[in-house]
């Protein structure tokens, strides 16, 4: 079961124009796979463009969790009410080392 979401502006409202620049990177990243894959490129070159477009996906999320960590956990810090964002915060760094 999840926590209710913040509402309002995230820690990442202030970057989201950059923010979204990279995510539509990554979506170009994807088509050109799918493109290659169309195409019968070379294994080996697909892996390699797979790997860059996890790559920059990675950096999106370690991007995301920066910004979580200074916004969401600190405002929650500023109310007293830390633990359950460190917990959010620790659940989601499990996932992205998961992955």
């Amino acid at each position: 079961m999840s926590e209710a979401k913040p509402a309002g502006p995230h820690g990442y409202s202030a970057e989201k124009q950059a923010l979204m620049a990279r995510l539509k990177r990554v979506e170009g990243q994807i088509r050109g796979l799918q493109r290659m894959v169309d195409e019968d490129t070379y294994c080996i070159d697909i892996l390699t463009q797979i790997s860059a477009a996890k790559s920059a996906l990675h950096a999106v999320a370690v991007g995301l969790l920066e910004d979580h960590l200074k916004h969401c956990v600190v405002h929650a810090a500023a109310e007293g009410d830390v633990d359950a964002k460190i917990k959010e915060a620790s659940a989601a760094i499990a996932r992205l080392v998961k992955s």
